[in-house]
């Protein structure tokens, strides 16, 4: 027993004196150091963002460019985003917004130094500007003009009386400063009414084209083209009519699918083949419910003539225009326009709802353009005609020399700055919570508009097809973001 506990003493000792030794030996020693992991920083991935607060505010800042939101790597526990930049689809026009006459006016009263500063940061492609590759202008007034207007106001059945005077006050030299900052921009015109003495009522609400002026509204767009060619604009497209099914805008036109059909059948599509005319005719220009009326023209006799069909999204669904890009695939599919209530409250919603279904849903289903409505309003929402919208807002909100950027400025920016005309939608899956699109930009880029619309952080992984790395990528909760990979740089 005494033994026991001798041989028990002794090894609490020798255990204390070990412990003690070990202690001084660290102090007076120098341990080798342990090497940190080795992090292999990934350059050749970007993410920008606009979140839901960044255009909640009366200063609103998205498009932001993140850090550390890359890594090399693949969780099996996130989402997979595969991309196959060798699958494309419909090339890319561009994106951008509508000149509306109100808009130009706006931008054409700045003082020159302030609208040049502008018309850079909306049209050029350095790093504090946005890229806008795509416009939308009305053929005579839209209903966002101060008053309504055509280019042939007196009764002329030889149109010697045409004129594009009242687009020489602000929105021809607006355009011509724009093409000086970006010469391939592509430019769509769109009539929203034709001279009210063209028409069954006389009145600029409303009305038919009559069929005894067919040939000559023809001509009116001929002379139309013409005109600007000679201010050095090109029109590159036009429609035939916004919103024909609406005849209750000043101004407007009721113009049903066999009228359409008929004019460009009879009428305007040999009127250009004549006069020599490049200009594509794009059919439509309404809301994605009525697929049949873009059809009932695609199977008539002016299929020969027309380039594609038009849409907004003020009703039906955005699945609409892969309808009619399966009903001839051979004619092109836009997306023109979409407004931005002043009274929607939540402009965070908006931005969402905009990105998930025009920049992403449009682009999806075969859409060439994405243009959101109004480029610029004043803080009043003016102008507007008498019987116009009176709650659209801007992009823009000018106010003399001062500018606010509303949501729809990041919406388009998002995708403007990123995606050049030229560039072609690729194959990338859909991830369920999200949504997400690809494009391969001529310069050999991939970029990739996606949204969040959690409330919390997510992460995915992202692998392009035929390269072996693997990435984790990271977008913040409650955003919409872009992401450029540049596989030609080096990690």
């Amino acid at each position: 027993m005494k033994k026991r506990k001798m041989n028990t003493l002794l090894g609490l000792l020798l255990t204390m004196a070990t412990s003690y030794g070990n202690l001084s030996c660290s102090d007076n020693t120098e341990s080798t150091p342990v090497a940190p992991p080795t992090v292999e920083e990934v350059s050749n991935i970007q993410v920008y963002v606009t979140t839901k607060e960044d255009v909640r505010g009366q200063k609103n800042q998205g498009l932001r460019l993140l850090d550390d939101v890359a890594s090399l790597g693949e969780d099996e526990s996130f989402s997979t985003l595969r991309i196959d930049k060798n699958q494309t689809y419909q090339e890319i026009d561009g994106f951008g917004y509508t000149l509306t006459g109100g808009s130009a006016m706006h931008i054409n009263n700045m003082s020159s130094a302030a609208r040049i500063q502008l018309l850079k940061e909306l049209f050029g492609n350095e790093e504090k500007e946005i890229g806008v590759n795509y416009l939308r202008v009305s053929v005579g007034a839209s209903d966002l003009d101060a008053i309504p207007f055509s280019y042939a106001e007196t009764e002329d059945e030889t149109l010697n009386n045409f004129t594009i005077a009242k687009d020489k006050e602000h929105l021809i030299p607006v355009l011509k400063e724009i093409l000086a900052i970006n010469p391939s921009i592509k430019i769509l015109g769109s009539p929203w009414s034709p001279p009210t003495w063209m028409k069954t009522n006389n009145d600029y609400k409303g009305g038919s084209l009559m069929e005894s002026h067919y040939g000559l509204y023809a001509d009116y767009f001929v002379k139309y083209i013409q005109a600007y060619a000679a201010e050095g604009i090109t029109i590159d497209a036009i429609t035939v009519q916004n919103e024909p099914l609406h005849p209750g805008n000043v101004p407007s036109l009721l113009m049903k699918a066999d009228e359409m059909a008929n004019f460009i059948a009879g009428h305007l599509g040999p009127k250009f083949q004549t006069a020599g005319i490049a200009t594509k005719i794009i059919t439509y220009d309404h809301n994605c419910d009525r697929p049949d009326y873009p059809i009932s023209i695609i199977n008539s006799d002016a299929n020969q003539y027309i380039n594609g069909s038009a849409f907004h999204l003020y009703a039906g669904d955005i699945s609409a225009l892969s309808t009619i890009k399966t009903a001839d695939p051979t004619k092109e599919v836009y997306f023109t326009e979409q407004w931005v209530g002043a009274n929607e409250g939540d402009y965070g919603n908006t931005l969402m709802w905009h990105f998930e279904n025009m920049f992403i849903g449009a682009t999806r289903n075969w859409s060439k353009t994405v243009l959101e409505w109004n480029l610029a309003a004043d803080s009043n929402l003016q102008p507007h005609t008498d019987g116009g919208c009176t709650e659209c807002l801007g992009a823009l909100t000018i106010d003399g020399n001062t500018v606010d950027r509303n949501v729809a400025y990041y919406t388009v920016g998002q995708a403007s700055k990123f995606i050049p005309t030229g560039s072609y939608r690729i194959k990338s899956n859909n991830m369920g919570d999200l949504p997400n699109v690809s494009f391969l930009t001529p310069e050999g880029k991939v970029v990739t508009l996606l949204m969040n619309n959690n409330d919390t952080q997510k992460k995915f992984n992202f692998k392009m097809t035929g390269e072996e790395k693997s990435y984790i990528i990271s977008i913040p909760a409650n955003s919409v973001g872009t992401m450029i990979y540049d596989g030609k740089s080096s990690l």
